[in-house]
C-alpha cells in the first residue's frame, strides 16, 4: 500500500488563517487563541480523514418522511501524546463525537552531548484490535516519539489502519515516518524544510506545549 500524505495549505482555504495566527509571535500571546487555532485545525483534518473511512446507506426517518443518508460504519480511535498534544486532539473528538480516546506520555532524554532519547512512560488505550487508530500531535519535528509510539501499538494491535496527523511537520520528520512506518497515511496541515540542533521546526511556531498551557520548569 502507497503511503498517503495529505498536505493542507496546498489548497487555500479559511485553514491559512488559523496557521497564519498560530505562527504569528503577537497572536501567540492568547494562549485560548493558540488553542482555538489548534483545535480549528483539528477538525479540518478530521473531517479530510473521515472521506476515507467505510460508508453505509442507512434509512433516517423525518418528521416529514424517510432519507437515505451514508453513515460511517466505524468511529476511529483518536490517540495524542502529552500535553502539546491536547487541543489539536479535542478538535478531533469534536467531530468523531462518539470515537475512544488514547492517551501516550512520553519525554526527552537531554544528554550533555545536546543529543536526545525518546522515552515511552505509558500508553492508556482502549482495545486497538482491528480498529483505525489516529495519532495526532501537533509537530511532527524528528518523527522519533510518534514512531517509537505507533511501533509499540502495532507490536501489540493488528490495526484496520493507521493515520497520524500533525498541524505542523518537518520533511525530515515525514521521511523517518515513511522509512519506519510504510502502511502509515500522513496527514499536515503545513510542512516546513528546516529543524534547529535542538530539533525545533523552522520557521514553525514554537514550543506548542508551552505557549498553550504556559512554560515548564
Amino acid at each position: 500500500m502507497p503511503i498517503h500524505t495529505f498536505i493542507l495549505n496546498k489548497t487555500n482555504s479559511i485553514a491559512n488563517q488559523f496557521l497564519a495566527e498560530l505562527r504569528d509571535v503577537n497572536v501567540q500571546q492568547d494562549k485560548y487563541r493558540f488553542r482555538k487555532n489548534q483545535e480549528r485545525l483539528g477538525e479540518i483534518l478530521a473531517y479530510e480523514i473521515s472521506k476515507t473511512l467505510i460508508y453505509e446507506t442507512t434509512d433516517v426517518q423525518t418528521p416529514l418522511g424517510s432519507a437515505s443518508v451514508n453513515l460511517a460504519t466505524e468511529q476511529p480511535v483518536v490517540a495524542t501524546i502529552l500535553r502539546a498534544g491536547l487541543p489539536f486532539h479535542q478538535g478531533f473528538i469534536n467531530f468523531f463525537d462518539r470515537a475512544d480516546s488514547a492517551f501516550v506520555t512520553a519525554c526527552r532524554k537531554v544528554k550533555k552531548s545536546g543529543a536526545f532519547t525518546i522515552q515511552v512512560d505509558h500508553i492508556s488505550n482502549p482495545g486497538l484490535e482491528g480498529r483505525t487508530l489516529i495519532m495526532c500531535d501537533t509537530m511532527l519535528a524528528t518523527g522519533h516519539s510518534i514512531v517509537m509510539v505507533c511501533k509499540e501499538i502495532l507490536a501489540q494491535y493488528n490495526l484496520k489502519a493507521l493515520h497520524i496527523a500533525a498541524v505542523i511537520a518537518s520533511t525530515e520528520g515525514i521521511a523517518h515516518v515513511r522509512a519506519n512506518l510504510p502502511k502509515v497515511q500522513l496527514w499536515a496541515c503545513a510542512v516546513d524544510d528546516e529543524m534547529t540542533s535542538k530539533a525545533y521546526i523552522v520557521p514553525g511556531l514554537g514550543d506548542a506545549g508551552d505557549l498553550a498551557f504556559g512554560e515548564k520548569v
